[in-house]
């Protein structure tokens, strides 16, 4: 577990560099204000930031390899850094802005494949998801426990992973046209969670 501390202020720091660029990027081209609909920003800039999206996944996965022991541990603790970094972006944001006014307030939160948008608990609750899964599997690895995962749990799991991924890009089309999004798919995203989370306490709890 004393990977954790390190990595937590790798996370949170990182996520202080993330949330400056939202910052500056708001500024130059929504001065006006931040809120769906979107005007578009140019495509050349939109290019440059979709990369920098991908270099920070690259960035925060390479941690977790880092750290990790053995395949399991490196999963657990780049998925933790994830998780921590999404949170953590939210709350320097409202540190440096005031923004967000609530946690239903909706927000552009990847551009990978597509423009995924949700309001900001969707995301905290994923990312407070991955950091207690996390933190749970590598505690009871360090403590003898040894992964006996099923087909059925990698499915359900993947599954409730699908369903939030839907939620998130659904109306991708509608955000790219300029459009404002039909109403979040709140029902969606629950069952997405219940499910995964149930597959993983079944996992979690198996006996070896």
């Amino acid at each position: 577990m004393k990977n954790f501390l390190p990595l937590s202020i790798f996370a949170i720091a990182f996520a202080v560099v993330e949330a400056a660029v939202v910052v500056y990027l708001r500024q130059l081209y929504y001065p006006e204000g931040f809120a769906l609909p979107l005007k578009p920003i140019p495509t050349e800039i939109l290019h440059i930031e979709m990369t920098r999206e991908a270099a920070t996944l690259l960035m925060l996965i390479s941690v977790g390899i880092i750290a990790g022991k053995n395949r399991w541990q490196k999963f657990c603790y780049a998925v933790y850094c994830f998780g921590l970094w999404d949170i953590f972006y939210y709350i320097w944001l409202k540190l440096f802005t005031g923004w967000p006014e609530s946690f239903l307030t909706a927000d552009i939160l990847f551009l990978l494949p597509v423009i995924w948008w949700g309001p900001l608990l969707a995301p905290v609750t994923v990312g407070l998801s991955l950091c207690v899964a996390s933190m749970v599997t590598i505690g009871k690895m360090e403590s003898g426990w040894k992964p006996l995962v099923r087909a059925a749990d990698i499915f359900w799991i993947v599954l409730g992973a699908v369903i939030i991924l839907y939620t998130f890009m659904a109306d991708a089309s509608t955000l790219e046209a300029g459009g404002y999004p039909p109403p979040y798919r709140w029902v969606a995203f629950a069952i997405g969670e219940l499910v995964g989370v149930t597959a993983f306490v079944k996992m979690i709890l198996r006996k070896v």
